[in-house]
């Protein structure tokens, strides 16, 4: 006699009983076992951590460019600025120079005063 072959169960089923015929003549009845499955030790991540290294870095290497054109751009501002400040200054300082020079009332120092009061013009001939 051959042995039987065993019986697959089903889930939710009961399962069916199988019998077996030992060499010695003897038969055993009893419920098939399915093989135990082993649990997994740890699952894997969906994703490797060394995509998610290299992700986090191009994130911050990313944010690293946008601070330093910010930075240039601040610079750049700053530099526009001074240079307006700096030709105000001229223009402002220009102007008052030519007010002190041109101004009517000022005191011009140097040069020659002439008192043409008492001059004497004969046959156009300047006589002082």
């Amino acid at each position: 006699m051959r042995p039987a072959p065993p019986v697959s169960v089903q889930p939710h089923t009961m399962p069916s009983v199988a019998s077996v015929v030992l060499p010695d003549g003897r038969i055993v009845t009893g419920y098939a076992l399915n093989p135990m499955q082993p649990e997994p030790a740890t699952a894997k991540p969906a994703v490797s951590r060394v995509a998610v290294n290299i992700a986090l870095g191009g994130v911050g290497f990313l944010a690293a460019c946008g601070g330093l054109l910010l930075l240039t751009t601040f610079i750049a501002a700053l530099t526009a600025l001074i240079t307006q400040l700096i030709t105000l200054a001229a223009v402002i300082f220009g102007g008052w120079i030519a007010v002190q020079i041109f101004s009517a009332s000022g005191h011009r120092s140097g040069g020659t005063t002439v008192n043409i009061r008492k001059a004497v013009i004969k046959r156009n001939h300047f006589h002082s």
